[in-house]
């Protein structure tokens, strides 16, 4: 274990502070993520910042149906919260596909958004990442990449995002809290990850000192025909290698509004607004689904061991977009053959 300071922060302040003057330091919270990268020697704090005596741990309803929920709620609080799953199921279906339960009552809302990569080589000091240091090449390019990138990679990195929250985080058009030295600020939920280019070892727009207090979640009418469809190599704990969260209004058999996001294929939750609009007012069937699912994996690459990621990502967005169309999410299908 490499030597680091340790500051228990009191409030927000003295995290802030604390965040602030020293480069290097990181925040605990439940630590799934943390502990696990330092004790891999992948990460290396120089002073670690524990934020879990902050006033961060609780749901609060806004005006006009909307949510507040705290950095430091776990997933599990999140997911079986009834304002959650009464208007954000979308939400509460994509926690409970993720993790485990001894993991999901440890981990926190804040620190599922600023979870690391689980590719191969970042967890391997032994070999080239660019996302862990700088300049020294991918190893999965040319390498074993089958859980890796096909949307949105660069010749720098092509390793994906592990939240299956932030798919559905990303559907729903969370907006990030975030506290600074230069005082609090809002992040659009789709301008809070980034793509590699060429500074993969960036993850997020966070800016030195700052750190999530919180999201919050605006009213909407996606609740009847919803879905989170998680593709993964075993039913228990997995991370996704195709995720889809689909969130869409129907009216009198027609789209009037649709949000889909991707996990499993970007280094980000993966979503084409515009892509989206182009379907206002289409039929809700499957001949439409399927130009859906075309028109969003356009520009998808294969890395080779995960050219395979391309077919399956365009199934499992038609089958998740007729298991919403239908009012019957994947959870509830799962539900009904148990």
């Amino acid at each position: 274990m490499r030597p680091f300071a340790y500051t228990r922060a009191e409030t927000v302040g003295e995290a802030v502070a604390a965040l602030a003057a020293d480069p290097d330091a990181q925040i605990l919270a439940g630590g799934t993520n943390l502990v696990d990268l330092m004790k891999y020697d992948v990460a290396r704090p120089g002073a670690v910042v524990d934020i879990n005596r902050l006033p961060l741990k609780e749901i609060e309803e806004l005006q006009d149906g909307a949510l507040r929920i705290g950095a430091l709620v776990s997933n599990t609080a999140v997911a079986y919260d009834e304002r959650v799953r009464e208007k954000f199921p979308l939400l509460s279906s994509a926690i409970l596909a993720g993790a485990s339960p001894q993991l999901r009552n440890a981990a926190t809302t804040g620190g599922n958004l600023l979870q690391r990569t689980r590719c191969y080589y970042f967890y391997d000091p032994s070999t080239p990442c660019n996302k862990r240091q700088s300049g020294s090449g991918c190893g999965a390019i040319g390498g074993v990449n089958r859980i890796h990138a096909i949307l949105g990679a660069s010749e720098h990195c092509i390793a994906v995002h592990p939240s299956d929250m932030c798919v559905a985080l990303a559907a729903l058009e969370a907006i990030v809290e975030v506290e600074g030295p230069e005082g609090p600020r809002e992040i659009a939920f789709a301008d809070f990850h980034r793509l590699p280019g060429d500074m993969p070892e960036r993850d997020n727009t966070l800016a030195q000192g700052e750190m999530v207090t919180g999201i919050r979640l605006e009213a909407n009418h996606f609740a009847p025909h919803h879905t989170y469809l998680k593709i993964r190599d075993r039913l228990s704990y997995a991370f996704a290698l195709v995720s889809v969260a689909v969130a869409m209004e129907i009216d009198r058999g027609r789209i009037v509004d649709l949000r889909l996001a991707l996990g499993g294929v970007a280094h980000k939750p993966w979503r084409d607004p515009l892509a989206e609009a182009e379907f206002a007012g289409a039929t809700a069937d499957e001949m439409t689904f399927g130009r859906i699912a075309e028109r969003l994996l356009t520009g998808a690459k294969g890395q080779g061991g995960n050219d395979f990621k391309i077919p399956l990502a365009e199934k499992a967005i038609i089958r998740a977009l007729k298991q919403a169309a239908a009012g019957r999410p994947q959870d509830q299908t799962i539900k009904a053959i148990q």
